[in-house]
């Protein structure tokens, strides 16, 4: 039973800089250079620029119980891929993330969110497959929006394709988080599989609980 399985949880950073990719496919069509300065010449490192943002994957590996005499059962997976935005000194909340607007929880391509097994998410049953995550940060709380569409560009939301909005736990960190997080964290009381969902930026963060099931 799904209820049952273990659960291990593995976070992927999966930051990668548009600046360094785009200056290798650079690279690749340039032409030899002319005179004696070789085509693989390194660049002048005042010319590279940080990329503002990266992709990140945080993901929980569910493992079924084995049964006496069967073959032992694949794994499922509960994960979330976002783009990681930096506050970089900014003000987040208010400022960069306005309140009371549908933000895309991250940046650049909407956050992508599939789990392989039916869930319950603050209280509302998801079931099993694959959606974007939205949310609404205001002054008094913070709402996750969990909607049918995915693989758009972040800053394309429908709202017809809501599945369902969850309010979340909100808190101020004294310790302010400089890149956006977001978390699947497993109890560490066991199974039944359960946890928290936790979204971090700048001084705010949101969460709320998940557990496999109904």
């Amino acid at each position: 039973m799904l209820a049952r399985f273990a659960v291990m949880l593995l976070a992927l950073p999966l930051v990668t800089s548009a600046a360094v990719a785009q200056s290798t496919a650079d690279s690749a069509r340039r032409p030899a250079a002319a005179g004696n300065v070789p085509a693989t010449a390194p660049a002048d490192p005042m010319t590279l620029a940080a990329a503002p943002s990266g992709r990140v994957r945080t993901e929980i590996t569910l493992n079924p119980p084995r049964m006496p005499a069967r073959p032992a059962s694949a794994p499922a997976k509960i994960w979330i891929d976002y783009g990681q935005p930096h506050a970089r000194g900014r003000t987040v909340m208010g400022t960069v993330v306005p309140f009371d607007t549908v933000w895309r929880t991250g940046a650049n391509s909407s956050t992508t969110f599939s789990t392989d097994v039916d869930l319950t998410i603050g209280g509302t049953f998801v079931p099993k497959g694959v959606y974007s995550l939205y949310s609404i940060p205001s002054r008094t709380g913070w709402t996750l929006a969990i909607n049918r569409q995915t693989g758009q560009w972040g800053t394309v939301y429908d709202p017809s394709k809501d599945f369902a909005r969850i309010p979340m736990t909100t808190r101020t960190l004294t310790d302010p988080a400089d890149s956006f997080t977001i978390a699947l964290v497993p109890a560490a009381d066991g199974p039944p599989a359960h946890g928290r969902l936790v979204m971090a930026w700048g001084t705010t963060e949101g969460s709320v609980d998940w557990k496999v099931g109904r």
